[in-house]
C-alpha cells in the first residue's frame, strides 16, 4: 500500500512556528467562549493542509492573527524575520488593520473584503480558512446560544450576517472549491438559524 506525499514534511522551522504561535497567544481566549485561542490557531492550520496547501501557508494559518492581536507590526517583522517574506505578507494581508484605535467597524470590514477581490491564491486559501473555522464556531454557538450570542459582535447579528455572505460570495468567486462550498453552506445555516429570510440571497 502506498500514501501520497504532503506538501511538506513539519520540519523545525515548522515547529518553531507552533512555539511561537504559543508564545503570542497562551493566555488568550476566544471572544466570548474563553476557549483557549490555540485552537482556533490549530484549526486554521489544520483546513490549511487539508486544503493541500504549503509550508508557508501552514505556518502562516498558525501565526495570522499574531500582529494584529500581539504587538501589531513590531511581530509583524519578527514573523519576516524568523519565517520569512512570503509568510509575513500573508499575514499582513489576512490582518484588517494595525491601527490604534481601530477604524469603524463596518469601514474595517469592506476594506477587507475589497482587498480580498484582489489578493493572490496563496493569501485567500490562509483567509478562507480563517473564516471557516470562525463561520463554524460561531454556528455552533448560535445553536446554543440563539440570538445572545450577537452581543459579542460589533456588527451585531446583521452586521455579521452581512459580512460573512460577502465574504462567502468573494470566496466562491475567486478560489472555489470545496473549502469555499463549507463556508457558504455554513453561512446558509447561520442565516436560517439566525431566522433571517433570504438565505444565499441575502
Amino acid at each position: 500500500m502506498t500514501s501520497e506525499q504532503p506538501n511538506f514534511v513539519a520540519d523545525e522551522r515548522f515547529a518553531d512556528a507552533l512555539q511561537y504561535a504559543y508564545e503570542l497567544h497562551r493566555r488568550q481566549g476566544r471572544k466570548g467562549s474563553g476557549i483557549p485561542y490555540l485552537g482556533h490557531l490549530l484549526g486554521v492550520c489544520s483546513l490549511v493542509l487539508e486544503a493541500a496547501g504549503d509550508e508557508d501557508q501552514a505556518i502562516a494559518g498558525l501565526l495570522h492573527d499574531g500582529p494584529e492581536d500581539q504587538g501589531g507590526l513590531e511581530t509583524l517583522d519578527e514573523i519576516r524575520r524568523r519565517f520569512g517574506d512570503r509568510v509575513a505578507d500573508i499575514v499582513e494581508a489576512c490582518s484588517d488593520t494595525f491601527e490604534t484605535p481601530k477604524p469603524p467597524w463596518r469601514e474595517r470590514k469592506e476594506a477587507y473584503i475589497e482587498r480580498l477581490r484582489e489578493e493572490p491564491p496563496d493569501v485567500l486559501l490562509v483567509s478562507l480558512a480563517d473564516k471557516v473555522f470562525n463561520a463554524g464556531a460561531i454556528l455552533n454557538d448560535l445553536r446554543t446560544l440563539g440570538d445572545d450570542l450577537w452581543s459579542r459582535f460589533k456588527g451585531g447579528k446583521d452586521g455579521t450576517l452581512w459580512s460573512y455572505r460577502e465574504l462567502a460570495d468573494v470566496f466562491a468567486a475567486r478560489l472555489p472549491g470545496t473549502l469555499a462550498d463549507e463556508l457558504t453552506a455554513t453561512v446558509d445555516d447561520m442565516t436560517v438559524l439566525a431566522g433571517v429570510e433570504g438565505g444565499g440571497d441575502s
